[in-house]
């Protein structure tokens, strides 16, 4: 599988989740041309926006005065972007955007705020950049602003350029991706907290080394991203380079160290299907406490968009069986489970062997003194 496919592919899986993506590589390389092709082929307005001849005022807004107050006017570009609804917003050349500037950015990217204007749901962001020291008048991105972005390595390959050039580059494939369900980022997000859970040293991991602080390295919030990363994956499967690609978008979200780290992790899980468990809550369980705690975050999350009393009352079943070797697992997914209680459900059968569980989950008060 060619390494232009895998990156092409994650970055049409990233603009489905609406993920924010920067792509490195060298100048020259098609970076923005890929880019306005993605628009293209997904009939998106794009709006491209150049870090290195912009000002901070290009994204916190100019101040006016308004109706006797003052407000923060958006530029043209997000007024166009908010008008249309949805469409990408391209940041360009961020390594030549001066350290001011890249601050300003960062409220674009996490509140998706430009001014006094929020920008649509349907606004993607993708980004682009040289590495520091192949742009004119480089900087090394802020470690505030790398945490923001999936980071991705555009490699060019000259046997892919030459036959793009003799029959036309490929479409990214974004126009048949399809965004990850509320369910899928859910369970998803339930396997990233049980491996954080061996692994709690990498929940935030600031580099030391300024160089490495301009990538991808592991918080909340990149994790956060990992975790729809690997969402989008699941629900598009299929694809030779979707799994290669999903990988890229966790190492470019987290670091190479503590992503390779935790798909491996995730590749060793075989748990059952939360539906096939609650078919039959007798299957087999694993052994151990780390798959336990993804098998139980599956499962609530697929009790949570299922919805019905039904699952909800079977669930507990599960909750119970764990309950009987490793009672702190149960006890977060009773915890869990409880708040999403569907109206009419009926207590489970299991309360008087779960009252244990339950009142280590602080949902029953404990025995009198």
């Amino acid at each position: 599988m060619k390494d232009t496919a895998r990156i092409r592919t994650a970055l049409a899986l990233a603009v489905r989740a609406n993920l924010p993506v920067l792509l490195w590589g060298a100048p020259g390389t098609g970076k923005t041309s890929s880019v306005l092709a993605l628009g293209r082929e997904l009939d998106l307005p794009v709006e491209v926006v150049v870090g290195s001849v912009r000002e901070p005022g290009d994204f916190s807004g100019l101040p006016v005065v308004h109706e006797g107050g003052t407000r923060f006017a958006p530029p043209r570009w997000a007024e166009r972007l908010a008008a249309a609804g949805e469409g990408l917003l391209f940041l360009d050349e961020l390594t030549t955007a001066p350290p001011a500037v890249q601050a300003a950015m960062l409220r674009v990217l996490l509140e998706r705020t430009v001014g006094d204007l929020v920008l649509p749901a349907g606004v993607r962001i993708v980004a682009a950049a040289n590495p520091p020291g192949l742009a004119a008048d480089g900087w090394e991105l802020s470690a505030p602003l790398a945490n923001r972005l999936v980071h991705l390595d555009r490699e060019v390959s000259a046997a892919d350029v030459a036959a793009g050039f003799a029959h036309g580059f490929p479409d990214s494939g974004a126009a048949d991706a399809v965004a990850p369900s509320a369910e899928g980022v859910a369970a998803a997000r339930a396997a990233v907290g049980a491996f954080l859970r061996v692994r709690p040293e990498l929940v935030l991991a600031v580099p030391e080394d300024p160089g490495r602080a301009g990538r991808g390295w592991p918080s909340p919030r990149s994790w956060e991203a990992a975790a729809v990363a690997l969402a989008a994956g699941r629900a598009n499967p299929g694809a030779p380079e979707s799994e290669a690609a999903v990988a890229a978008l966790v190492v470019g979200a987290v670091g190479e160290a503590a992503g390779f780290e935790a798909l491996s992790w995730l590749r060793t899980l075989d748990l059952p299907a939360p539906e096939d468990l609650l078919a039959d809550p007798g299957l087999a369980l694993p052994d151990r406490a780390d798959r336990l705690h993804a098998l139980l975050g599956a499962l609530v999350a697929h009790v949570a968009a299922d919805g019905g009393a039904p699952a909800w009352e079977r669930a507990w079943e599960v909750v119970a069986r764990v309950s009987r070797t490793v009672p702190d697992v149960a006890a977060t997914a009773a915890r869990d489970l409880a708040s999403r209680r569907p109206a009419g459900a009926a207590p489970p059968a299991a309360l008087l062997e779960l009252a244990p569980v339950l009142r280590a989950a602080g949902l029953i008060p404990g025995e009198a003194a």
